[in-house]
């Protein structure tokens, strides 16, 4: 029986699989984990991308709050004198999502942020759609701020030129590790700022 026992202990034929059997679990993971930063890189840059694209069309068509290109403010309640710049007592900023334009703040908002131009926030998405195709409206929004720019009254196009941001948000990022789970993780916001343009029609370059 000793010399049975001896021979087992000595016995290293299956000491490889051993070996392996734990280091697999390890291997799994880290190579798991490189695919998956790859991948999180890979839809990190797509976000990215995305929203230069996406403000891109924005500043060069209809704003999605048809006030920003229709309102004139020597003409409104604003009655400011043509010329004039435009203090940010009158319009500061506002936010559209996928519904709505809101969170504006100034006297004007009542006559910038309606009618509500679907097709134009739309527009917005599915150009943004073209880099990034499993983004959805709910995670986009499209801010306009006042920048400064622009004259009240302008017989040449819109009275405000504002700074146009568009943001991705809360967009689900899911690891091919936690895809068993069903679980995810939720990626940081990304934006891209620039300065409205005509403001005007449905095309852009």
């Amino acid at each position: 029986m000793r010399k049975l026992i001896t021979a087992l202990i000595r016995d290293s034929r299956a000491s490889s699989a051993a070996e392996f059997a734990l280091v697999l679990p390890l291997l799994l993971i880290f190579l798991l984990g490189i695919i998956d930063v790859g991948r999180l890189m890979w839809t990190w840059n797509r976000a990215e991308k995305a929203t230069q694209m996406g403000v891109r069309y924005a500043v060069t068509t209809d704003p999605v709050a048809t006030g920003i290109a229709t309102y004139s403010f020597a003409a409104g309640a604003s009655s400011i004198p043509q010329g004039s710049s435009i203090g940010t007592s009158y319009f500061s900023s506002m936010t559209c999502n996928s519904t709505t334009c809101g969170s504006c703040s100034g006297s004007a908002c009542a006559s910038l942020t309606t009618p509500y131009n679907t097709t134009a926030f739309t527009n917005i998405v599915d150009r943004m759609r073209a880099f990034l195709p499993e983004l959805s409206a709910a995670n986009v929004e499209v801010q306009y701020n006042n920048s400064g720019i622009g004259y009240s009254g302008d017989p040449n196009g819109p009275d405000i030129a504002p700074l146009v941001t568009v943001r991705i948000r809360d967009m689900a990022f899911q690891p091919i590790a936690l895809a068993l789970f069903n679980a995810s993780i939720t990626l940081p916001s990304f934006s891209a700022v620039l300065t409205m343009e005509d403001g005007n029609g449905d095309r852009a370059n």
